[in-house]
């Protein structure tokens, strides 16, 4: 469950309990960074990719079966990353910023969904050596899931489309607060670009069937 790229660093434990599958999480990040502007991101495709492999040449080289899983946008249980930033960000300002339309589609997954994927793919018996992406199951527009956050916290949706020039501003204001130096401008970017992968795979040999993004009141942070 740890970032793949961390993985290298436990084969000789791994190996030394004589594992004879191992599951790794990596994530959809590898395509959607590979070829951002911003050389953070690039950074992270870069590890993404490099974990995938090193685990692939190790387990082939000792016999040892591997499935590598590539979640989409992890949400719930109120301690992810993703969605709980912006949770958090509508409860303090009670409003979002978005750049241009934000029509771009997304697929969240639920955490749930991913972990019973992770359980079946150590033992379905067609998984093996294979990749799968994990999308959840269903495709919205950026914009309509920010609105379905202000639901959840039971605010009214207040989305304010800004211009590129003023999202750059407020990155930069917002890089002098801890919780958001993290944000790019690329990141406000892909707001409108689609970021859909097929999961159909997942389902065939893994049983995934995730849910719809259905953000309940356990999903939210404390």
């Amino acid at each position: 469950m740890a970032p793949i790229w961390v993985l290298p660093q436990y084969f000789g434990v791994i190996q030394t309990y004589g594992a004879r599958r191992v599951v790794a999480l990596s994530s959809t990040s590898l395509f959607v960074k590979a070829n951002s502007s911003d050389h953070g991101e690039q950074h992270i495709a870069r590890r993404l990719a490099g974990g995938e492999r090193a685990l692939r040449v190790w387990a082939e080289a000792r016999g040892v079966e591997w499935v590598i899983l590539r979640p989409t946008l992890i949400y719930g249980c109120g301690r992810d990353k993703n969605l709980t930033e912006i949770v958090r960000f509508v409860r303090r300002w009670s409003f979002f910023p978005l750049l241009g339309q934000a029509e771009g589609l997304r697929q969240p997954v639920h955490a749930e969904d991913v972990a019973a994927a992770c359980v079946s793919a150590l033992t379905a018996p067609g998984a093996a050596n294979r990749t799968y992406n994990l999308s959840g199951g269903e495709a919205l527009p950026y914009r309509e899931m920010v609105r379905r956050v202000f639901a959840t916290v039971g605010k009214v949706p207040h989305l304010v489309t800004i211009p590129r020039w003023m999202f750059q501003m407020g990155v930069a204001l917002a890089h002098l607060l801890p919780r958001y130096k993290h944000w790019t401008v690329e990141m406000a970017e892909r707001m409108n670009r689609d970021m859909v992968f097929d999961h159909a795979d997942a389902a065939r040999d893994l049983g995934f069937s995730p849910r719809p993004f259905v953000l309940s009141p356990e999903d939210l942070p404390v």
